[in-house]
């Protein structure tokens, strides 16, 4: 999400708070997250408490070794953000200790280990997200399915024995509840020499997009639109993002739709939505210039759709988000707007 802080002078005094901004992200985040535990179960939530606890154990151990003071930046909600957006990330039936050791890599690794809060270079929940992907595929790829397909779910204590101990009820195993996402098996599909008619036949497919994570992403753009709508967020990021993978869906699925899926399947597949209005946003890794934030958020839609199609993961949005955001400082340097006042042909120096 991007600073309500001005870029460059004339400077315009701002009332909000850290905390205040990260409260009212936390609060555009509930409609997806409502959904996404009506649809998918309690495994979400479990997951955020997990997350939320540990980054918060972990932000305190880091804020005292490096003499920092405790309570402000404890209390000052970044953390919590951060364990949030990593919670939603996870699969809901992972083990435990891969929600904990994601925050882990989130707040000691990509955060404190680079100066701590607005020194970071890279995304925390992001970093993490990739790190946890990239080490433990297996534990990374148990996603259920929708509960209304389901012939049987778990209660919140049940996905709380799983967590814990592995072990389900006599009468249940993993199979019956997990299910590939809509990008996964499209991609296997198609590898496979099938065509993506057949995919829209399969259980995967929704309305529109992925059964159920189109909602859940229809409940984050409500969140998205309502940071818009409270201007924690400029538009500049979330529209060019989904522009420009909306544009690259669409040319590529005129030429063959049988191998390319629609512009609508990767909008709300995955985590197209979540990605746009509460990760590329981010005020410390994005860019901080108009014309460099449309440049940042096309080149994280046009990667994600590559990595997408021609990658080694189904959906790449932390991936795009991580490598353009490389270029950031490029970007900046190059797209700054005049200073206000400088006579003309002022130079960068």
């Amino acid at each position: 999400m991007t600073s309500s802080t001005p870029n460059s002078s004339p400077f315009v005094p701002s009332n909000a708070s850290v905390a205040q901004v990260m409260g009212t992200v936390l609060l555009a985040l509930v409609p997806g997250i409502i959904i996404y535990i009506v649809l998918f179960g309690w495994g979400l939530l479990n997951n955020i408490l997990i997350t939320t606890l540990s980054a918060l154990v972990f932000e305190w151990l880091m804020l005292v070794l490096r003499d920092r003071p405790v309570r402000v930046f404890l209390l000052d909600g970044s953390a919590v953000v951060t364990a949030v957006l990593l919670a939603l990330t996870l699969p809901p039936l992972a083990p435990w200790w891969i929600p904990a050791l994601g925050s882990f890599i989130a707040i000691v690794v990509a955060k404190h280990l680079y100066g701590g809060i607005g020194y970071n270079s890279f995304n925390p929940a992001m970093a993490a997200y990739a790190v946890l992907l990239v080490s433990f595929p297996l534990e990374m790829s148990i996603w259920v399915a929708p509960q209304a397909q389901l012939g049987e779910s778990l209660d919140i204590l049940q996905h709380w024995q799983y967590l814990w101990s592995g072990t389900l009820p006599a009468s249940t195993n993993i199979d019956a509840l997990s299910s590939a996402t809509l990008l996964d098996h499209m991609r296997t599909e198609v590898a496979q020499g099938k065509s993506l008619a057949q995919v829209q036949e399969s259980a995967t497919f929704g309305l529109f997009a992925g059964s159920g994570y189109e909602w859940v992403n229809l409940g984050f753009l409500a969140g998205g639109l309502f940071l818009l709508y409270k201007k924690l967020i400029s538009w500049h990021i979330p529209f060019s993002m989904l522009i420009a993978l909306a544009m690259i869906a669409g040319i590529c699925y005129l030429i063959d739709p049988t191998q390319f899926a629609s512009p609508l399947v990767h909008l709300f597949s995955g985590a197209t939505i979540l990605g746009a209005f509460f990760i590329a946003t981010d005020p410390v890794t994005a860019s901080t210039t108009p014309l460099g934030r449309i440049i940042y958020a096309c080149g994280i839609g046009l990667l994600t759709y590559v990595i997408r199609n021609w990658g080694g993961y189904p959906d790449g949005v932390a991936f795009a988000v991580l490598l353009i955001g490389l270029t950031v400082p490029l970007l900046d340097y190059y797209t700054a707007p005049k200073v206000y006042g400088a006579r003309a042909g002022y130079e960068k120096s």
